[in-house]
């Protein structure tokens, strides 16, 4: 077994949904470079063009299609499903990365908030996963299953508000589908894992990553001292995509530096 075996991906077909920006773009990127055939979609879908475009630029063996694609409401999603089944008899890969969030403290938190959090982050990825997931089965083999990966946050595993109480939640409710739907799944020999990344580049977190200095404080509060890189979601997505990741389900992988073992301090430590 060599590693360009363990970790090609030459005639999977995958669909990245919030694909255009963010950890979507680095995962799009990561698998049209192992072989893949990409879908990016969201709900803007010249930047999806856009992106595809530069993938495809980058003489990788891979290739990307960029569309539009909406999970925050029913018609969206499925719009969505009848475009991929359009494009594709069968779907490998379903990285389930398409996010929104929403801050404001405590008592001044809007009911009109949460509900459109919760819309899109939970909902939505439930109910797109159910509806491609004959697409999946058409792929999936004892040898090797279809995959599903769902983006969800540190945020979702430690009691982290942070002003984005919906968005905590809905990651919390994330992590826990993933391991219903591996549970489920298992015996379509489709596998369901999620990444719960700490802080990256992206455009919800451009408030406090747009920037090398501000990048730098934010990176001070991570156990590991940075923020994470493209290639930290790279890494994990051809881990989980590919032959070495064949056996993995149920898993959530803590992509965040150490934020998810962070704990209140060595407290008889401290005292000596």
């Amino acid at each position: 077994m060599t590693p360009e075996t363990l970790f090609s991906l030459n005639g999977k077909t995958a669909l990245v949904t919030g694909g255009a920006t963010g950890i979507g773009r680095m995962a799009a990127e990561a698998l049209v470079r192992a072989g893949a055939r990409v879908l990016i979609a969201s709900r803007k879908g010249e930047a999806c063009e856009a992106v595809a475009a530069e993938l495809n630029a980058l003489d990788a063996p891979g290739s990307a299609e960029g569309f539009s694609g909406d999970i925050s409401n029913e018609d969206g999603i499925n719009a969505l499903v009848d475009e991929v089944n359009k494009r594709t008899k069968t779907l490998d890969i379903l990285m389930n990365n398409s996010g929104v969030s929403w801050g404001a403290p405590m008592g001044q938190f809007p009911y009109a908030a949460w509900d459109k959090v919760m819309s899109v982050n939970v909902t939505g990825i439930f109910d797109l996963t159910q509806k491609l997931l004959p697409l999946l089965m058409k792929s999936a083999s004892d040898d090797d299953p279809a995959r599903v990966v769902n983006v969800g946050s540190v945020m979702g595993e430690v009691p982290m508000g942070d002003g984005a109480y919906s968005y905590a939640a809905s990651k919390a409710a994330v992590l826990h589908l993933t391991k219903i739907m591996a549970k489920e799944f298992a015996s379509y020999r489709v596998t369901v894992n999620a990444l719960a990344p700490g802080p990256f580049v992206s455009r919800m977190t451009a408030f406090a990553t747009e920037d090398e200095g501000k990048r730098e404080r934010v990176g001070k509060s991570v156990p590991l001292g940075r923020v994470g890189r493209d290639e930290d979601i790279g890494g994990c997505m051809l881990f989980l995509c590919g032959r070495g990741g064949s056996y993995v389900t149920g898993a959530v992988l803590p992509v965040s530096g150490g934020i998810n073992v962070q704990t209140a301090g060595n407290i008889f430590g401290d005292a000596l």
